[in-house]
């Protein structure tokens, strides 16, 4: 590569000879994919070369390195494909193979440039858009690389986030970490949904994903591994590419979405080679489809003629965010891969060849795009010259032993940089919505308009009956009207007869009045002379006030003549108002009835007022009299309250003073209130000295606990432990340490720093020795330092080699005491993570010791520890049938006596890793007949728990019944003991798509579970 242009054209000839001469295959394949990228690094250096030597060239270190970048610095093209360049660190391989050579890769990020050198005095350097050192963290990947594609994804537009390098250079790291037991481990696929998921509306907006995989050039899905080869549409208008057979699956949050991604994890393909244990052998395609409401519509993005008629309509923004994990291209003289994997490589590297094609042709503005070559290319049509805004992430090595492969990576970068994409925003008016929302609105009016017509036809009914009922009131008040006025007619005879009558009366009761008139005048002059003789002499008061009594006597009777009267002068009022209103004929009579009666009603006033002018000197007389009675008493009266005012004015002066003396008092009483609080003051600053020492010298205690380990006496809540649920010897079990606080991480570090600082000084195979001490504290505290160590996966096998398995083992078998019988089986349940040390622990007759242990124990941690680690062992088929003979699963049932719920949880969880493993080897072909859970009861348990609290505990059982089922030779077992009833039940109510997925399939395969399915219908 570092050679010349004019070096290189005789060489690439060359190349191009034999390969026509080579069979096809996969070193063609091969051939073509390393001529492709020669071929753009000659046209780059070509190009470079024309040009005059730029700065950077002239800053070079070396005399012979050269810059291959364009000044992308100013670059104002939005759509140009953005690329970023991430250096993986030294392994173990690297630092052992390279440890006389330094790195061929130098970067100075500072300047985004990367140097590749070829040899200590050539090198060449580049520019990208970022460049990562090998200490750059995962956020900071995503946030330079990633989150602009994803901020232009929730504003309408399609992005691609694309990872391209060499096998094992961490491009599955940098997209695909789940990070589970450290969030700041994520990759760009967790921490892109993370940040959609937070900027939209789950009310209006929705988010859907798809997870698919390119093996071998057959597209599957991930999410539904049974759908394979799945074709590509193109739409013929558009050129938007479908895949309509996959599985779409619209997230909840960020929990649905993790569970999600383990799911297609675990169906992808990955096999281990020399150059990556675990190195992908198919592209991964995360796809994210977004559709985001608008509120308002901008009127500069709607023409004139349209605002009258689409002004109203709602608007969406549909967008589409590819994720793609390219696997890593290698070459077979260092891949090592035969067979299968061959075939694997040969279509991983033709597709990638592709890939550099269309790459190429972007790059050198061809007319003609080979897009067809291969369905990769296909499916990323529109990211490279499409609409998409795409951000490119090339992952290197800095191993000088893959040179040609870094450079061919950092070439492929250098041409993707110059392609340049028309991004388009996505927006259409949501017409669907709109429907919805009318058909909503003409069903509501419907329903109005019905009603009213109901209630016009009421209404009407109403008025009409009604109508007929006024009718016949009419009639019946007319004639009552005509009979009314025959009987008035009458009555108007009559009453002129006793007006008559009554006339005479009123004439006689004048002359009564008249006459009382002058009985009052001689009344009036009587009093009038009482008053003088009351006047002249006081001895003539006896006589006055008999006859005073005498006048009062006579005045009462003339008052209740006076009353009789009025009330016969009502009487005629009456009389005269009921005359008014029969006769309207003898109006003018009456009127003058009335005058008159006012008349003589105003004359009997006059006299009653005269009456009562002589009753007031009546009782004025009387009140004198009483006066004059009653004027000796008051004056005794006085002379006592005089007595009693100078009593209380004696006592004011008492209270006073009292009251004077009590303010005295209250002063000096706030004086000494100062002077206590200001003391208090005082106290309670010591205090609080006092209980800052003592918080602090408790801190310092806390700490001191924290960093012995004899105190861990919980070892069993240690990561690996916990990790029991999501890795590979159980895919059924959720982690219970996802979310750990950073408190918790920092105790449990600084424990395993203690730990592993010991282990240093003493020795692990002295701590071995000391499991066999007579002391049983020795033994406690060596046995919780082996726990501790065998947590961490790369102890393990040091831990084995040691004798430490056999020491545990020996411990079960021999050891009496309760603690050392918990930590120990938690020792064994964390090396019952390694599939090696699993059939170890068996062959030597470990799951025998672990049934009678958990036989000769009630107490809940201990038999978790050995539920734990039965559960793991369970997940390995090949031990299956020794885990029955040595009653492993009837001691596995007979733990749930204990009642506590996470030994039931455990007792679950290996239930499912036994019949996930059983049902692998059934559908594999390694195993045949009724499943060895049927003989001690297992179904029973599972179908009698299905509907426990726990959610964990319910999903495990869930899945260890599905999975039961898809044996054919369990059905009469399912049937007779109502499993099939629980499966039908899953199928519908289970709270996970996956489970009732499988529900479904199970039923619908198995034609005895449709059969008796009919039956029951029916």
């Amino acid at each position: 590569m570092a050679t010349t242009s004019s070096g290189l054209r005789p060489a690439q000839r060359a190349e191009r000879q034999r390969s026509a001469q080579q069979p096809q295959g996969l070193s063609h394949a091969g051939n073509l994919l390393t001529r492709s990228l020669n071929n753009g690094q000659q046209s780059l250096l070509r190009s470079k070369e024309a040009k005059p030597p730029s700065a950077s060239s002239r800053r070079s270190v070396t005399p012979t390195s050269r810059s291959h970048s364009r000044d992308f610095e100013d670059d104002n093209e939005p759509g140009r494909v953005r690329v970023a360049v991430r250096l993986r660190p030294r392994n173990a391989e690297d630092l052992l193979s390279d440890a006389d050579f330094a790195d061929c890769v130098e970067l100075q990020p500072e300047l985004k440039r990367l140097k590749l050198r070829k040899n200590n005095w050539s090198s060449e350097s580049y520019k990208f858009d970022e460049v990562f050192t090998e200490t750059a963290s995962q956020k900071r990947v995503y946030e330079v690389v990633a989150k602009p594609v994803v901020e232009s994804v929730l504003s309408g537009y399609n992005g691609t986030v694309m990872a391209y390098g060499q096998t094992g250079t961490g491009k599955t790291f940098t997209l695909g970490r789940l990070g589970k037991d450290d969030a700041s481990e994520r990759g760009i696929m967790v921490r892109a949904l993370e940040d959609i998921m937070a900027n939209i509306t789950i009310a209006s907006d929705t988010v859907e994903v798809s997870y698919l995989q390119l093996y071998m050039e057959s597209i599957q899905d991930l999410l539904a591994p049974e759908k394979t080869n799945i074709p590509i549409n193109e739409d013929p208008k558009t050129g938007e590419v479908s895949l309509p057979g996959t599985v779409t699956v619209k997230v909840r949050d960020l929990d649905h979405f993790l569970e999600l991604l383990q799911i297609g994890e675990a169906n992808r393909h990955a096999a281990n080679t020399k150059l990556n244990t675990e190195s992908s052998r198919s592209h991964a395609i995360l796809m994210v489809y977004i559709r985001r409401s608008v509120p308002e519509k901008a009127e500069d993005d709607i023409s004139s003629q349209d605002k009258k008629t689409k002004s109203n309509l709602p608007v969406v923004r549909k967008s589409k965010l590819l994720i793609v994990d390219l696997a890593g291209s290698e070459r077979l003289d260092k891949s090592g891969s035969e067979g299968l994997l061959l075939e694997e490589a040969k279509f991983i590297n033709l597709s990638l060849t592709s890939l550099g094609k269309c790459i190429n042709a972007l790059a050198e503005n061809c007319p003609h795009i080979p897009t067809r070559d291969s369905k990769l290319t296909r499916l990323l049509r529109d990211s490279f010259g499409g609409s998409a805004r795409t951000s490119l992430i090339i992952t290197i090595g800095p191993s000088s032993r893959h040179h040609a492969e870094t450079t061919s990576t950092i070439m492929f970068g250098q041409r993707a940089m110059k392609i340049v994409n028309m991004v388009k925003l996505k927006e259409e008016f949501d017409y669907e919505s709109l429907c919805r929302k009318l058909e909503t609105q003409v069903d509501h009016l419907t329903a109005e308009i019905d009603r009213q017509q109901k209630l016009r036809e009421r209404d009407k009914y109403d008025l009409e009956k009604q109508l007929r009922e006024s009718q016949d009131s009419f009639y019946e008040t007319r004639k009552n009207l005509v009979t009314r006025s025959e009987f008035l007619e009458k009555e108007n005879a009559r009453l002129e007869l006793d007006m008559e009558d009554i006339l005479a009366q009123l004439n006689c009761q004048k002359d009564h009045n008249s006459l009382m008139q002058d009985k009052v005048a001689e009344l009036e002059m009587n009093l009038e002379q009482s008053k003088q003789h009351q006047l002249e002499n006081s001895t003539y008061q006896k006589v006055l006030a008999d006859t005073t009594q005498i006048y009062e006597n006579k005045i009462a009777d003339l008052i209740k003549r006076l009353e009789v009267e009025r009330a016969q002068s009502e009487s005629a009022e009456e009389q005269l108002d009921t005359m008014k209103k029969l006769s309207g004929d003898h109006q003018k009579l009456i009127q003058m009835y009335e005058k008159k009666i006012r008349e003589l009603t105003k004359q009997v006033e006059h006299e009653h007022t005269r009456f009562e002018s002589v009753q007031d000197q009546l009782d004025l007389a009387n009140k004198l009299l009483r006066d004059y009675q009653n004027s000796m008493q008051e004056q005794e009266e006085i002379s006592e309250l005089r007595l009693k005012f100078q009593e209380m004015y004696q006592l004011h002066e008492s209270t006073v003073n009292e009251l004077q003396a009590l303010k005295a008092e209250f002063k000096d009483q706030i004086q000494e209130k100062e002077t206590i609080r200001e003391e208090l003051y005082v106290v309670r600053e010591k205090l609080s000295a006092e209980e800052k020492q003592r918080k602090t010298i408790e801190h310092e205690l806390v700490k001191l606990k924290k960093s012995a380990p004899e105190g861990d006496k919980d070892f069993e809540d240690k990561r690996s432990y916990m990790k029991e649920n999501i890795r590979g010897a159980s895919v059924f079990g959720t982690s219970a340490s996802l979310n750990k606080s950073g408190p918790l991480r920092e105790t449990q570090s600084a424990q395993r720093a203690t730990i592993a600082k010991i282990c240093e000084e003493v020795g692990l195979q002295k701590i071995i020795q000391l499991l066999t001490s007579e002391d049983s504290d020795v033994q406690i505290h060596a046995v919780k330092v082996i726990a501790n160590l065998a947590a961490e996966d790369i102890n393990q096998e040091k831990i084995v080699e040691e004798g430490g398995l056999d020491a545990l083992l020996t411990m079960l078998k021999s050891s009496q005491n309760a603690t050392i019988l918990r930590v120990a089986s938690g020792a064994i349940a964390n090396l019952a993570m390694n599939e090696l040390n699993q059939g170890l622990i068996v062959s030597r007759g470990g799951a025998q010791l672990l049934a009678k242990t958990a036989s000769k124990t009630d107490d809940p941690q201990t038999l978790r520890m050995v539920a734990g680690a039965v559960a793991n062992l369970c997940g390995n088929e090949k031990l299956h049938s020794m885990l029955k003979e040595d009653g492993g699963i009837k001691a596995l049932l007979g733990m749930v006596r204990s009642g506590n719920s996470d030994v039931v949880a455990q007792v679950a969880r290996g239930m499912a890793n036994f019949a996930k493993c059983e049902s692998r080897a059934i559908i594999q072909g390694h195993r045949k007949g009724r499943s060895l859970l049927m003989e001690d009861g297992g179904l029973e348990w599972l179908i009698a728990n299905c509907n426990t609290a726990s959610a964990s505990t319910r999903r495990h059982i869930e899945l260890a019944l599905c999975h039961l089922a898809q044996n054919e030779d369990n059905a009469k077992d399912f049937t007779s003991s109502g499993g099939l009833q629980e499966l039908q039940r899953i199928s519908m109510e289970s709270s996970r798509d996956d489970i009732r997925n499988l529900a479904k399939k199970m039923l619908k395969s198995n034609t005895m579970f449709q059969g008796d399915t009919r039956s029951g219908w029916q």
